[in-house]
This record gives structure tokens, C-alpha cells and sequence, in this order.
């Protein structure tokens, strides 16, 4: 994945990275975490209308030189022009939604990346359920702890994985992939889908989405939630205040 326009230490600086990166396990977790902190999971421009651009340039553009978030395609999009930039091996993979109450396609997009050995799980846009830091392969049918959030992973004979989170003591299943790698294009009609179809979770409501260190910060819709380790906190902001909201919570202008 690469961009014409891509400044490695502009996109360091966008996402407060610090340190010298190498290709090494602590430098992917490090970008990780620091992105998820940093540039929110957003649907600004589905919501005005527009189909969100694939362009590598317009993407890098919009999150790195204008302060914008994005959702799948364009934050894991911006994670993999940074590992290609420090040489660290990856690839897409497309994942199949499963919040859903009905059986979906494949529309989903993450990457796997190859540092110190082992296969990554890494994912920057699965909106308020997604990992916090990158998820070994290897580590299948275990409890996996990343702050307050629980995690497994498990491989079924077929060969897909299965991501699932633990929530009010139940699994909930979150998506399944394998790693036949995907090629950018091949999400074209996937991101079409999400930016215009009028059943699509992101042409109905406003969402937008920050991790943080100790919790996240979750818009849909007119309801605002923040979870952090001083307990939850919630708001229902009339339209007029949701761009004041926007700024305060998410630097979204």
C-alpha cells in the first residue's frame, strides 16, 4: 500500500508516535496503540453523502494533513502505507461481520503483518468492538487480555479464524477470516456498499469512535458514551450540539 504524498514522520507526528522505529514487535504495537489513541474510526463523509475515497493519496490527505479519522479501508489502509514504509512484510485480508443478526458478506478489511517471526492480527476500524494491539496467530483458544477488553481467537478445520470478545460474561462473536491475501482493488465494492446502500449501518447513523488508554469514546447516532476506568459516562446531544461534541471529544471539525 503505498501514496505518492506518504511522510513517515508526518504520520508519526499525526499519531503522537515516539521512539525509533524498527521492524520489530514493539514498533507494530507501539504504531498501533498510538494510531487507535490518535485518528477516531469516523463516517463524516458517508454521512454527507459521499462514496468514501480509496485513493491512497486522497486517504493520507485526509486523516494525516487534514486531522480526519475514517473507517476500515482508510485507518488500516494508513496503518499498512506505514509498514510498508519501515519494510515491515503485510497483507489484507477481508473478514465477514458478525454483530449482525443476519449472515454478511465479507465487507470488512484488516491486515496481517509478519515482524519477529509471527503473524499479527492487526485492525484499526472495527469501530467500538475492535483489538487494541496486535493479535498473534499462533495464540489460538485463549483468553486474551488488552486492557480492560478480553479477546479470543480460535481456527476452525476450514481454515478461518474466528475473533471473538468476551462481553457480560458471554463470547460474542465479532468476525471470521483466513489469509488468502486480498489485493487493494478488491475492496472497491465492499466500501461502495457501506458508503451508499440505504441498509448499511453507516449510511444510517453518525458514528464515530476513540480509543483511549484506559477506555473508548463512542458516538452513534445521538447517543455519546464514554467508558474509562472512572466509569461510564453518557450523553444524548441535541443536533445542534453534536459539532461542539465532535471537536471536544474527537478533534472532528
Amino acid at each position: 500500500m503505498k501514496a505518492d504524498n506518504f511522510d513517515l514522520q508526518a504520520y508519526f507526528s499525526r499519531i503522537s508516535f515516539r521512539g525509533e522505529p524498527v521492524e520489530d514487535f514493539p514498533t507494530l504495537k507501539g504504531m498501533m496503540r498510538c494510531q487507535l489513541f490518535t485518528v477516531p474510526f469516523e463516517n463524516l463523509d458517508v454521512q454527507e453523502g459521499k462514496v468514501v475515497s480509496l485513493i491512497p493519496e486522497e486517504i493520507y490527505s485526509k486523516i494525516v494533513e487534514h486531522g480526519r479519522g475514517g473507517y476500515c479501508y482508510e485507518v488500516n489502509g494508513l496503518f499498512a502505507m506505514a509498514l510498508d514504509a519501515l519494510g515491515i512484510p503485510y497483507r489484507f485480508v477481508a473478514a465477514r461481520p458478525m454483530t449482525y443478526p443476519v449472515r454478511r458478506p465479507k465487507t470488512h478489511m484488516a491486515v496481517v503483518a509478519a515482524v519477529d517471526g509471527g503473524q499479527w492480527l492487526c485492525d484499526l476500524g472495527f469501530c467500538s468492538y475492535g483489538i487494541r494491539e496486535p493479535l498473534d496467530l499462533n495464540g489460538l483458544d485463549r483468553e486474551i487480555r488488552q486492557d480492560s477488553d478480553i479477546f479470543r481467537l480460535s481456527k476452525g478445520e476450514d481454515g478461518e479464524y474466528l475473533l471473538q470478545s468476551l462481553s457480560d460474561g458471554r463470547w460474542m462473536n465479532l468476525y471470521e477470516f483466513n489469509l488468502s491475501p486480498q489485493e487493494w482493488v478488491d475492496f472497491e465494492p465492499a466500501n461502495y456498499l457501506n458508503s451508499t446502500h440505504p441498509d448499511s449501518i453507516f449510511v444510517r447513523s453518525l458514528m464515530a469512535v476513540l480509543q483511549t488508554p484506559s477506555g473508548k469514546k463512542v458516538l452513534h447516532g445521538d447517543r455519546f458514551r464514554e467508558v474509562s476506568e472512572n466509569g461510564t459516562r453518557e450523553l444524548t446531544p441535541s443536533p445542534d450540539e453534536l459539532p461542539a461534541l465532535l471537536d471536544r471529544e474527537f478533534s472532528l471539525r
